[in-house]
């Protein structure tokens, strides 16, 4: 995570149980809440505060391409090579 405004990363977010490429982020509405989906069929959620994992969603049998937040930030939409979208609320 970069901050643009002071020029300098803020903290650097992974898994060490994590070996997949990231295909696709997101950030809550908050700003605090980070999406990011993997090419092994998970979301991972990260606070980015904390620097810490505080959820992980699975659900899609493929590798999940593409994920957006909602403007009112009450839900996630996901879409995956399974041909499905989930719709996380």
């Amino acid at each position: 995570v970069y901050d643009l405004r002071s020029d300098r990363e803020l903290v650097r977010l992974y898994d060490d149980e994590m070996d997949s490429c990231v295909t696709s982020v997101s950030f809550s509405q908050s700003g605090r809440g980070l999406f990011v989906a993997y090419d092994d069929t998970n979301v991972l959620v990260w606070d980015v505060l904390k620097a810490n994992r505080c959820g992980i969603l699975a659900g899609h049998d493929a590798r999940v391409s593409c994920l957006a937040t909602s403007p009112d930030g009450f839900g996630l939409a996901t879409a995956s090579w399974d041909s499905m979208i989930k719709i996380w609320a």
